[in-house]
């Protein structure tokens, strides 16, 4: 009995091996073909109209975060003809609140307001600020991001540009993970650019363009939120950001890849604190896309290679398909990261990556053993996506 169930788990890894290997060659076809896309794109001079529309920048914010202040900055010098800054707190004793003050007295030619929002409209307090920054915007033109984010002057021209076309409902971007000095930060960020981001990549290959959008940048018309029910609609969920991509595209427009990347300034986690904020990630995916998020198990590639390795007790023919996998792993890793994201730090991280992809393996399993996910120092039971307050 015992060499039968043997001989099926080293069919099953054998077949984990291939597939993951044939993941990471997506994903590298994938990159080249999104650089190909950003050169063609350059070239052509497109992404540059004559006539830009004024834009709304809503920022949501609770606590600080990294280099807050000078990512702050990088929205007020942008090569942009007409734009405002919201930012929008739900405490007023919230640390940013002090910082946006400080932003107005350097930036006063900048038109930046600040919203407290005390009252939460749902379980998502950052889409219930949203809800209500967006009520006060002056103009009709959206872009959401996170308040960690750090974006290079043409940002603006950048995402706003594919607007113009009707067919366009919502625009987003990849991003990079700048690390603090902790391995639980360094793993965070080397999963975002190896990782992450490669997978959205194989995404818009496989779909033939992606139907989510990511908390770095969301862009939109009022219109078009209007259209699939307003913040109002999102209030209970946690991947928002997700959400609204899905909604959008659900109306047949387009989510379009703008190729600009943007920096996220990482806290410096302690490993626990990675691993519950990965936790929090892929509970929320595996609720937004459960037999996608369930397919991961075919990515795995180097842990299913070490496991035939393992059954197959080192036979010469299992060691070859092991450096294979590294290969094609390190490849897409180096692809995706110094390519396509430009990440200074993948390289230098590069020697993590066996770690986290083991962690990632963790992180997948345990994403099945419950609902529960901790998120700004409160904690939810996560649901069909929607989230609801767990009282201390």
């Amino acid at each position: 009995m015992l060499p039968r169930v043997i001989a099926l788990l080293e069919i099953v890894s054998l077949i984990g091996t291939f597939s993951g290997t044939a993941y990471f060659v997506l994903c590298i076809w994938s990159a080249r073909r999104f650089l190909c896309g950003r050169i063609v794109a350059r070239e052509s001079g497109s992404g540059s109209p004559s006539v830009l529309p004024p834009v709304s920048i809503l920022k949501p914010l609770k606590g600080t975060d990294p280099e807050m202040y000078e990512s702050f900055r990088s929205h007020c010098l942008q090569d942009y003809p007409d734009y405002e800054i919201i930012f929008g707190v739900s405490d007023p004793a919230d640390p940013t609140a002090e910082l946006v003050e400080r932003l107005k007295l350097e930036f006063p030619q900048r038109a930046i307001r600040l919203l407290v929002s005390p009252n939460a409209l749902g379980s998502n307090v950052k889409v219930s600020n949203l809800a209500q920054m967006a009520s006060i915007a002056k103009y009709d033109y959206f872009v959401v991001n996170d308040g960690d984010i750090r974006v290079p002057p043409d940002y603006l021209l950048q995402v706003i540009s594919p607007l113009l076309e009707p067919k366009v409902g919502l625009v987003t971007c990849l991003y990079r993970g700048v690390p603090g000095p902790t391995l639980g930060s360094r793993l965070e960020s080397l999963g975002i650019s190896t990782d992450f981001s490669a997978g959205v990549l194989a995404a818009q290959e496989l779909e033939g363009g992606i139907r989510f959008g990511l908390g770095s940048t969301l862009a939109f018309r009022r219109e078009v939120l209007k259209e699939v029910g307003g913040f109002e609609s999102l209030l209970d969920f946690l991947a928002d950001d997700y959400e609204l991509g899905v909604r959008i595209s659900a109306t047949g427009r387009q989510v379009h890849l703008a190729s600009i990347v943007v920096d996220t300034f990482l806290p410096a986690y302690s490993f626990r604190a990675f691993f519950e904020h990965q936790l929090r990630w892929a509970r929320g995916v595996r609720d937004s896309r459960p037999w996608g998020y369930f397919g991961l198990l075919l990515t795995f590639g180097v842990t299913w290679a070490l496991l035939l390795l393992l059954l197959a007790r080192g036979a010469a023919w299992a060691w070859l398909a092991l450096l294979i996998v590294l290969f094609a792993r390190t490849t897409m890793a180096m692809a995706v990261g110094r390519q396509v994201l430009r990440d200074p730090n993948t390289t230098s991280l590069l020697w993590l990556l066996l770690l986290r992809d083991a962690v990632a393996v963790l992180v997948w399993a345990a994403s099945y053993a419950g609902h529960t996910i901790h998120w700004r120092g409160d904690r939810f039971v996560l649901k069909n996506g929607r989230l609801t307050r767990i009282e201390p």
